[in-house]
């Protein structure tokens, strides 16, 4: 608005004390719109989330590319927390780490990774990127626990007797150490499988289980070829508990 002009010689006029209501622009009428606003904009906030919880459950309003990174988040947010809790407060995983860096291999945070596997998986390890965890492949905890201490005793193993991973004993070795060390045949996890033997029930679980790691190395033709190797190796393998004293 433009100043009102004054006449410097007009006569002074008598001035009057009025009270000024709010208008729409004033800061007092403001307030009230600024908190339905707010107000209205956790609301917002609120129905978003609660519609993303409903497709993620339902897959409603998404893509299937769309749902699967959603699904991709969610366990990957869970993988990285258990590994972080893993690593402050996990016997296992410490005594592992700590005898990995005795061993001349120190194991950093950079070389345990949480990414999607295959439904077959939970774990692997490999001697030039370093342990992959499987986000997508852990039923629980104490599951994530278990891999992350096998594939330790892989890294393990490879640092310390120098392994040629394309020879299947070799190969063949770790893999039962790895399944009988690190918790993957106790008695939980066999009946989970639905496997209820009582008699040598750990042994028999540590040949199954090696054999299959054997099988899926590139250099081992069969099922049959695998089970050979885990057979020849066994008895020297099973009986080898370093860097532990005895079965986790």
């Amino acid at each position: 608005m433009a100043p009102t002009a004054q006449t410097q010689d007009a006569p002074p006029q008598p001035t009057t004390t009025t009270t000024q209501l709010p208008t729409e622009s004033s800061p007092a009428a403001a307030a009230p719109q600024g908190g339905a606003s707010e107000k209205e904009a956790k609301e917002q906030k609120a129905f978003e989330r609660w519609t993303k919880t409903l497709s993620l459950i339902t897959g409603i309003g998404l893509s299937k590319e769309e749902f699967q990174a959603e699904i991709d988040k969610i366990d990957r947010k869970q993988c990285e927390l258990r590994k972080e809790q893993l690593i402050k407060t996990s016997p296992g995983v410490r005594f592992m780490m700590n005898n990995l860096v005795k061993s001349g291999c120190p194991l950093t945070k950079n070389m345990l990774e949480c990414g999607p596997c295959d439904n077959t998986k939970s774990g692997g390890f490999s001697k030039d990127h370093g342990i992959l965890l499987c986000q997508n492949g852990f039923f629980s905890k104490k599951h994530q626990e278990h891999t992350m201490i096998h594939e330790m005793i892989h890294m393990y193993d490879h640092c310390v007797f120098n392994l040629n991973w394309d020879n299947l004993r070799h190969h063949a070795c770790s893999e039962v150490r790895a399944a009988a060390l690190s918790g993957d045949c106790n008695w939980s996890r066999e009946v989970r499988r639905g496997h209820y033997t009582f008699t040598k029930q750990h042994q028999e679980c540590v040949k199954r289980r090696a054999a299959i790691s054997v099988a899926g190395n590139p250099k081992c033709p069969s099922m049959d070829a695998a089970e050979k190797a885990v057979n020849a190796v066994f008895e020297s393998c099973y009986n080898d508990t370093r860097p532990f004293d005895e079965f986790y």
